[in-house]
């Protein structure tokens, strides 16, 4: 079973999609993506050419072409190398915001879940405040201030993710508070931040690593969208969607092969992730993904 999802976090809806094979297309997401990997991680040794290098007598080749499996782009780039060693801040990037804005979403989604009161009301306020900001308006932002680059929309889009994963956790928090082990817990004696982190947070863990690999897939696409639009890694620099922003002036010239092969990494990877995502929350939390 596979799904696709609707958003990340508090918003998110899981719709099930079945007859996909059981476990073939979780055994065919974990081969693309370790190959996605694999390649970026020794791109020096499989890329074919350095991802800067210019052949101005290999201008927009086709695929298979002089030695350029897939191509180059109009100033004669070779495609597959710029992939491999775009695929490094690709990956990279959202990894980085994924797991700052888990941690600290976490850390707060469970003090409100647990504590409740004040400091409940009010980081649920602030939640909510920027839940009314789409992830890309508070990216822009971050580099409207600090200027276009890698580190600005990391810093927005991290922002922008804590929410989902604040709320999603207080939520778990709120209902594993009621079960009869916390209440075992308590009259044992343990603290109440003991029980809280050491013993709620690992039950619900599951769910937190299934929706955290989901959001890798939003922000991977937001990050790709802010590069396109000049506002995240800058040219030469190798990475997916400077790659698809480079490549749309050779669609005028009927070339589509710069634009195609970047997109479809990009798609492959979201679906990859998300189908991983999935399977792995389901099996840690016996099936439920919330």
């Amino acid at each position: 079973m596979s799904t696709i999802t609707a958003r990340w976090g508090g918003g998110l809806r899981v719709r099930r999609v079945r007859g996909l094979g059981g476990i073939a297309p979780v055994v065919i997401a974990v081969a693309i993506l370790a190959l996605v990997v694999g390649m970026a991680v020794f791109a020096p040794l499989v890329a074919t050419h350095q991802p800067a290098e210019v052949d101005l007598g290999a201008i927009l080749t086709d695929p298979g072409s002089n030695g350029h499996w897939l191509g180059t782009d109009a100033t004669g780039r070779d495609t597959f190398s710029r992939i491999l060693y775009g695929a490094r801040l690709s990956l990279l990037a959202p990894l980085v915001v994924i797991a700052l804005a888990t941690v600290i979403g976490s850390v707060l989604g469970v003090v409100c879940g647990w504590a409740g009161g004040v400091a409940d009301a009010v980081v649920s306020r602030v939640v909510d405040f920027l839940f009314a900001f789409p992830s890309l308006l508070i990216a822009m932002l971050a580099v409207a201030l600090f200027g276009p680059g890698l580190a600005a929309p990391t810093v927005g889009l991290v922002i922008a993710y804590v929410p989902y994963a604040a709320r999603l956790v207080r939520n778990l928090v709120l209902q594993e508070k009621s079960r009869p082990y916390v209440e075992a817990y308590r009259i044992q004696g343990f603290s109440g931040a003991t029980i809280a982190f050491r013993m709620i947070v690992p039950n619900i863990a599951p769910t937190m690593l299934a929706q955290s690999a989901l959001g890798f897939g939003y922000v991977l696409v937001d990050l790709a969208a802010l590069s396109y639009l000049g506002l995240g890694v800058q040219p030469p620099t190798a990475d997916w969607g400077v790659m698809v922003a480079e490549g749309q002036d050779a669609l005028v010239q009927g070339v589509i092969w710069p634009v195609v092969f970047p997109c479809a990494v990009i798609l492959l990877v979201v679906i990859a992730v998300n189908i991983i995502g999935d399977y792995v929350g389901e099996k840690l939390s016996g099936g439920a993904v919330a």
